[in-house]
């Protein structure tokens, strides 16, 4: 599998994650209550996986692309900075569900409206990655840079999406599962 290939398997894995955290957003709008550890297990994922190893496999990616095709790199922008901007986010939702499970005192609508922006940020993140970014990557990177780029890959899987699922993460794979079998129910 290239490095191009593991990108876009993980934007798809992100996109579920994603997808449910939506779901438990929307059983705590109704004033009902979400699973908060698969809340908890979506935002570690986030914390550990992209941050430690997504991201900065897809920073190496743009640095080359930098060398390559500057043109093309400015008007991506700057990649780092929407990363560093994704994570306070992601720490700002982290927060807000803490402030929840310690039954303090906080607006529904505040904690709502904190994971909305996360969740809105993340998708527009990963659309102009995959419509914009990934295609001029493939284009302008050379064979040199994509070996280069693969000597330096992390050897770890993912803790959610690979054949070893870490122990922390089963209570949100089983709910993936779940909710996937539903959606599969009501569309077939």
């Amino acid at each position: 599998m290239t490095i191009m290939d593991l990108l876009d398997r993980e934007h798809r894995n992100i996109a579920r994650l994603l997808n449910i955290l939506e779901h438990e957003l929307n059983i705590f709008g109704r004033a009902e209550r979400p699973d908060y550890e698969v809340i908890r297990a979506i935002i570690a994922y986030f914390e550990v996986y992209t941050e430690i190893y997504h991201h900065p496999q897809e920073d190496q990616v743009f640095a080359r692309l930098k060398i390559r095709d500057p043109a093309a790199a400015a008007k991506i922008g700057d990649l780092a900075r929407e990363h560093r901007k994704g994570a306070e986010r992601l720490r700002r939702t982290g927060q807000a569900i803490d402030i929840v499970l310690a039954d303090e005192e906080v607006p529904r609508e505040d904690v709502v409206a904190i994971i909305r922006d996360f969740l809105a940020h993340e998708r527009r993140h990963i659309r102009m990655e995959d419509r914009e970014f990934f295609p001029v990557a493939r284009k302008a990177l050379l064979p040199e840079d994509w070996a280069e780029i693969t000597a330096t890959r992390s050897s770890r899987k993912d803790p959610l999406f690979s054949d070893v699922v870490e122990q922390g993460f089963d209570a949100l794979r089983a709910h993936i599962l779940v909710l996937e079998q539903e959606a599969e129910a009501e569309r077939g």
